[in-house]
């Protein structure tokens, strides 16, 4: 059977659901991946701040077959206040999550492709992003996708978190 894949705006009511989403699935990939990064109370405050992250950007859903949330990300626009985009005009893309009975089906490409689309439509010159600091495969993730490694828009968060910057051009047509 196959299943469609439908890429939307994330609605008010669904807040809890897209943060808990995110909680989940970070929680899960890095429990996995990364066993010495630990999600306290706090970060789990701000994955579950769906709201405010729609009041300074976009919240996109995948859903499938019209039912269910399997995924979501959050695009800034330039120029943003809660944007680290390091590069003048450039859309920042943040929290990229799928859920984790979904991982490896390839969910992420709808999701970025939107994503990608939405700072194209904002004549952002430049999508940007960061990667926690060993999280290999979300990188190899975004380097196929035509992202670079940026080593000038690092964030330094240690002793917390070491983050590493990628961008990709946006040509827009």
């Amino acid at each position: 059977m196959t299943r469609n894949v439908n890429v939307r705006l994330a609605r008010p009511e669904e807040d809890l659901l897209v943060g808990d989403l995110l909680v989940d699935a970070f929680l899960s990939a890095f429990a996995r991946k990364l066993p010495d990064v630990v999600y306290n109370d706090d970060r789990k405050r701000h994955l579950r701040a769906v709201a405010e992250k729609r009041t300074a950007g976009v919240v996109l859903v995948a859903e499938l077959d019209e039912e269910d949330i399997i995924g979501t990300v959050t695009v800034l626009p330039p120029r943003s206040p809660m944007s680290e985009a390091w590069l003048p005009n450039a859309a920042d893309l943040r929290h990229l999550a799928i859920a984790s009975s979904h991982h490896g089906a390839g969910l992420s490409r709808c999701l970025l492709d939107a994503a990608e689309d939405l700072a194209k439509s904002w004549n952002a010159s430049t999508m940007c992003l960061h990667v926690r600091r060993g999280a290999v495969g979300v990188a190899r993730l975004y380097e196929k996708r035509g992202y670079q490694r940026d080593a000038s828009g690092d964030r330094d968060l240690t002793p917390f978190v070491y983050l590493e910057a990628y961008a990709l051009p946006l040509l827009n047509d």
